[in-house]
C-alpha cells in the first residue's frame, strides 16, 4: 500500500512541474450548503485536470531504460493529457490509445501535447486491451490511469496542498473514478489529520467502488453512460480498494441531473467551469448527500477537472434555464387569419417576455381547418412571469398550452 512517505516524496519530485492550485472559500456555495465550502480548483492545472500529478510522478520514477522503451496508456481524455504533456517534457515517446468515440477536441489536444494517438474500439475497455497488446508487442511501459502506486502517490500531493491551505479542515469531498485520486488524498490526510472526514462521490449509474467495498473485492459492473464520463469506470482498482477500505469514511452517489445542476451553478455562482466528473463532489454537497454539516464545518470540495465540451455546456445551460422557468415554450391555437400572430406578439411584448423563436404550424396541426398553431420559444424572468404571461394570453382569447 502507498504510504505518506511516498506522497511526500512525490511532492518533492513533481514540485514545479504541476500547479499549486488555489483553494478559495466560496461564499455562494457556503450559503447554499450551510457550511464553509472551499473549492480545490484542479481544473486550473495546465491540462485542466488533477491527472497531471499522478502522470508526472509516475514518469519521473521511470528508469533510463524504461524511458528509452517508451510508454503506452489508454484513456479517453484527462489521463491521456497528463501522460502526454509529461512525456513530452521528459523526451519520452508516448503512445495513447483512445476509443474511436472520443471527442475530436480531446484527440487533437492529446496530439497537441506531443503524443502519438491510436484510435481503437468503441469503449475504454477496447482501448485498454489494445494498449496492453502494444505493451507486450513493442515493449512499452504501460501507465495505468489509477491502479498504480506511483500514480496514486502523485494524486495524493493535492491533499498536502489542501492541508496547507485549509489547516483546520473538517471534511474532504472528492469524486471517485478508479480510486487513485481520492485514495491517494485520503491516505495522506488520515496520516496527518486522522479526524478529517473523507467522503467519496461516484455516479449512481456506475457505483463501482460501493460495489467493491460491499463485496470486499473489486467487481466489474455493467457499463453505463453518464455525464460524469471522467469517473465512468466499471471496476475499482486492486490497489485502490484497500485505500478506500481503510481511509474513506463514506461514499455518496449523484445522478446526471444533479451533476448538470452543479455544473450550471459553478458557472453562474462561482465563475468556474467543471466537467461532469469535476462537478460530482459539488453536486453531492448541493443536493444534501453529505450529511451532518453545520455553519462552522470547514469543507474542501475538489473540482477535479474542467475539460468539458462547449456543446455540452450549451445544452446544460439551456436545460437549466428551462428548469428555472427562464425559458419556456408555449403553443397557442388561433384562428388562421391575418393579424393573429401580430396580436400574440403584441401581448408577449406587453408582458416584457423576449421572443427567441416563432414556429407557425398549419400543415401538421391537428385542430380545425380554420385554425392554426403558433409555437413560441420565450425568454422569461422565472416561473411567476411565465404564469403571468399565460394568463395574459388566455385573457386575449388564445388557447395556450405549455410545452
Amino acid at each position: 500500500m502507498v504510504t505518506l512517505q511516498d506522497v511526500l516524496a512525490a511532492r518533492d519530485r513533481i514540485r514545479g512541474l504541476v500547479a499549486f492550485t488555489p483553494c478559495p472559500l466560496s461564499e455562494p456555495f457556503s450559503e447554499l450548503c450551510g457550511a464553509q465550502i472551499h473549492f480545490k480548483l484542479e481544473n486550473l492545472q495546465r491540462t485542466g485536470s488533477f491527472k497531471e500529478r499522478g502522470a508526472a510522478n509516475r514518469l519521473m520514477l521511470l528508469s533510463p531504460e524504461e524511458r528509452e522503451r517508451g510508454i503506452v496508456a489508454a484513456s479517453a481524455g484527462n489521463h491521456a493529457h497528463g501522460v502526454a504533456v509529461n512525456a513530452k517534457r521528459l523526451g519520452i515517446l508516448a503512445t495513447i490509445v483512445m476509443p474511436e468515440t472520443t471527442p475530436l477536441v480531446k484527440v487533437m489536444a492529446t496530439k497537441g501535447f506531443g503524443a502519438k494517438v491510436i484510435l481503437c474500439g468503441m469503449s475504454y475497455d477496447d482501448a485498454y486491451a489494445e494498449a496492453r497488446r502494444l505493451e507486450a508487442e513493442k515493449g512499452y511501459v504501460f501507465i495505468h490511469a489509477f491502479d498504480d502506486d506511483g500514480v496514486i502517490a502523485g494524486q495524493g500531493t493535492a491533499a498536502l496542498e489542501i492541508l496547507e491551505q485549509v489547516p483546520d479542515l473538517d471534511v474532504l469531498v472528492a469524486s471517485i473514478g478508479g480510486g487513485g485520486w481520492l485514495g491517494g488524498m485520503a491516505l495522506a490526510i488520515k496520516a496527518l489529520k486522522p479526524n478529517v472526514r473523507i467522503v467519496g462521490v461516484e455516479s449512481s449509474h456506475l457505483p463501482k467502488m460501493r460495489a467493491a467495498v460491499d463485496a470486499g473485492t473489486p467487481v466489474t459492473i455493467a457499463p453505463a453512460t453518464t455525464l460524469a464520463d471522467g469517473i465512468a469506470v466499471k471496476r475499482a482498482g486492486d490497489r485502490t480498494l484497500p485505500l478506500f477500505q481503510r481511509f474513506v469514511d463514506e461514499i455518496a452517489e449523484v445522478d446526471d441531473e444533479e451533476v448538470a445542476n452543479a455544473i450550471l451553478l459553478l458557472i453562474e455562482k462561482e465563475k468556474t467551469v467543471a466537467e461532469g466528473a469535476g462537478a460530482a463532489a459539488a453536486a453531492a454537497l448541493i443536493q444534501g448527500h453529505v450529511k451532518g454539516l453545520t455553519p462552522k464545518t470547514k469543507v474542501v470540495c475538489c473540482i477535479s477537472g474542467g475539460n468539458i465540451d462547449v456543446n455540452v455546456i450549451a445544452r446544460i445551460i439551456e436545460r437549466g434555464l428551462v428548469k428555472e422557468g427562464r425559458r419556456v415554450m408555449l403553443s397557442l391555437r388561433v384562428p388562421d387569419r391575418p393579424g393573429m400572430l401580430a396580436g400574440v406578439l403584441a401581448t408577449v411584448a406587453a408582458e416584457r417576455a423576449n421572443v427567441l423563436e416563432v414556429h407557425h404550424n398549419r400543415t401538421f396541426f391537428q385542430g380545425a381547418i380554420g385554425d392554426t398553431e403558433i409555437e413560441l420559444s420565450l425568454e422569461t424572468k422565472g416561473p411567476e412571469h411565465v404564469e403571468q404571461l399565460i394568463t395574459a394570453l388566455g385573457g386575449k382569447g388564445f388557447q395556450v398550452v405549455r410545452r
